[in-house]
């Protein structure tokens, strides 16, 4: 038996990480044929996808922040002002990123992460299945990942 001895530390390491970015990625490439199959493609990365709404004055009244990929919109924020709460302006954003990522980005399916005390039930009404729940992430609060495919 050989035993080896190793040394482990910890603190930020830029270049480490980005080497191991970089090792994790060929592993992944190695293993899956999926992701092998969209290296070099167009598909590879990420699309950003942006969803604005301006109030007459031309301010910032909500949006949605995502990006694209492999077939999937990623919702990452979905945002609208206090002031127009209610007026149907986050289902008209999710609406538009959605029908964007189908028409434009041939996505199948989105996703998305919310908090208890956000949006999971606004997230339901508009056709989105809780697929993973994390309670007491942060301490006190329950993270909810849901998905919706897309017609």
């Amino acid at each position: 038996m050989v035993r080896r001895m190793f040394r482990m530390e910890t603190g930020v390491d830029k270049e480490r990480r980005d080497l191991l970015r970089k090792r994790l990625w060929d592993t992944n490439t190695q293993a899956s044929p999926v992701l092998r199959a969209l290296r070099g493609t167009p598909g590879e990365h990420g699309v950003p996808l942006h969803v604005w709404v301006l109030d007459a004055e031309g301010t910032l009244a909500g949006g949605l922040v995502g990006h694209t990929w492999a077939t999937w919109l990623h919702v990452t924020y979905l945002w609208v002002d206090d002031r127009f709460r209610g007026a149907g302006l986050g289902s008209r954003l999710l609406a538009s990123a959605e029908t964007t990522a189908r028409t434009e980005h041939g996505c199948r399916g989105s996703r998305l992460e919310t908090w208890d005390f956000q949006a999971p039930e606004f997230y339901r009404r508009h056709g989105y299945d809780v697929v993973c729940v994390i309670p007491d992430y942060p301490p006190g609060v329950t993270e909810y990942t849901m998905t919706k495919r897309l017609g």
